[in-house]
């Protein structure tokens, strides 16, 4: 048989390569996988029984099984996983060779239902642990149980992945030295304190998931924490200003918000935690969410985009979102889109675009009356002859109303005699164009498309 024809040290490593093994969905077929190819052929079966890496996910149901993959599995580091059917403590297994083998521990996912009834027995500190599933696969217990302190005697220094799920928890552990993803969903959570003084203690925290109502309490009046490592933060549920008003987030981090905007809306005033934006200024690119009102700001290089909640008047929505700006740092934001911007003299544009030095790019999307726009741009409209935007490059305009052409030709025209001359721009969705109109435009602008 050509597959005979493969050295035994070759084949054995074939199966690890095709471990699709998920602990929640796939335990049982991959585990009958495994055994199958032990029931291939004696050669077969001597080959797969010596391969110590096949025999390491647990999950406890039978005893004679679990004694044999602790056998076969050798000296390395196992995986266990208590879900479902499988977690059915009446066996009693998990309680007979846990104390043998939770030295060995690397990975342990289990339903908080089963949570009471196991933390006395893994009480002993778990060296090699470095990913811990305390998450609900099917029904949502009837409480949420307290994830003890006691839990492998307080001491989870070794944890790369923590995912608590349908629990309580005040985040008792420190030095977190080598955590680097937090999951939290479903959580009866601490206070904001607890939460930061968990933060610093794991300062290479890279994504954290909030997916909980937030802490409403225990503010911590000027302290900040550095969460110098984080790539990618999510946070919906309730309100998250308790925790980021005290965050220091890096530079190019990705921040996902749900807001929730104050109730009444007061005019003119931002949302709570936007109050406190010396720690939101340089990202790459935050989303706030709250199923209809989404806005993203930028830091350097990014982009900002805004669009008014559909529970508000558009121009409540428009002023809420200039104020916003208004309190942030975007001399250095290169691109800007815009949703369905409503203009009226108490909220010009110049207000946004006038901070906004290095602006490239500009898209309007379905904006009302966007000529507003096109006079902010035009230099010869005002009555400082100053140029708004004076790198810019790019028009893009995906016309909602009509746009009047000739005032875009004399705002391109104008800005061309001051040397800033525009490279594209893009017209799409107008009725017609008079093609002398695109001539003229052509004169003044490197790329027109209409």
């Amino acid at each position: 048989m050509p597959i005979n024809r493969i050295p035994p040290e070759i084949l054995a490593l074939l199966p690890d390569y095709f471990d699709t093994y998920n602990y929640y969905e796939a335990y049982d077929d991959r585990d009958g996988d495994v055994i199958a190819l032990t029931h291939v052929c004696r050669a077969w079966r001597v080959i797969f029984t010596t391969r110590p890496s096949l025999w390491t996910n647990l999950n406890c149901v039978d005893m004679h099984k679990t004694l044999v993959y602790l056998e076969r599995s050798k000296p390395l580091s196992i995986k266990m996983s208590l879900h479902g059917e499988n977690a059915r403590l009446s066996h009693r297994p998990f309680f007979k060779i846990i104390p043998h083998a939770i030295e060995r521990l690397k990975f342990l996912s289990v339903d908080p239902e089963h949570l009471r009834e196991i933390t006395p027995h893994l009480s002993h500190p778990a060296p090699l642990l470095e990913d811990l599933f305390i998450a609900c696969i099917g029904e949502t217990p009837r409480y949420n149980p307290m994830v003890a302190s006691t839990l492998f005697n307080g001491d989870l220094t070794s944890l790369h992945t923590l995912q608590l799920e349908c629990v309580t928890s005040e985040l008792p552990w420190r030095n977190m030295i080598n955590l680097t993803e937090l999951t939290m969903v479903d959580v009866i959570q601490p206070s904001a304190k607890v939460f930061l003084d968990f933060f610093e203690s794991a300062p290479h925290l890279r994504e954290v998931e909030l997916h909980s109502d937030s802490p409403t309490h225990g503010t911590q009046d000027e302290r900040l924490v550095s969460l110098g490592s984080l790539t990618r933060m999510s946070i919906d549920g309730g309100r998250p200003s308790l925790l980021l008003d005290h965050l220091l987030i890096p530079v190019g981090a990705d921040l996902e918000v749900e807001m929730d905007l104050p109730s009444p809306l007061r005019k003119n005033h931002a949302p709570r935690f936007l109050d406190n934006l010396s720690n939101l200024q340089n990202f790459t690119e935050i989303r706030l969410d709250n199923g209809f009102y989404q806005m993203t700001f930028s830091g350097p290089n990014g982009e900002v985009r805004m669009a008014p909640a559909t529970s508000l008047s558009l121009v409540d929505g428009t002023r809420l979102m200039v104020d916003i700006f208004a309190l942030l740092d975007t001399s250095k934001t290169e691109q800007l889109r815009v949703n369905d911007y409503k203009c009226s003299p108490s909220i010009p544009p110049h207000r946004l675009l006038l901070p906004m030095k290095r602006l490239r790019t500009i898209e309007l999307y379905r904006c009302e009356n966007p000529d507003a726009f096109v006079h902010v741009l035009d230099p010869s409209m005002s009555s400082s002859g100053a140029t708004i935007c004076p790198e810019l490059e790019e028009l893009i305009v995906y016309v909602g109303e009509t746009l009047d052409i000739e005032k875009v030709i004399g705002m391109v025209a104008a800005r061309a005699l001051r040397g800033v001359k525009l490279k594209l721009v893009r017209i799409s969705n107008q009725d017609k164009f008079d093609e002398v109109d695109v001539l003229e435009l052509k004169k003044y602008v490197s790329h027109v498309e209409c």
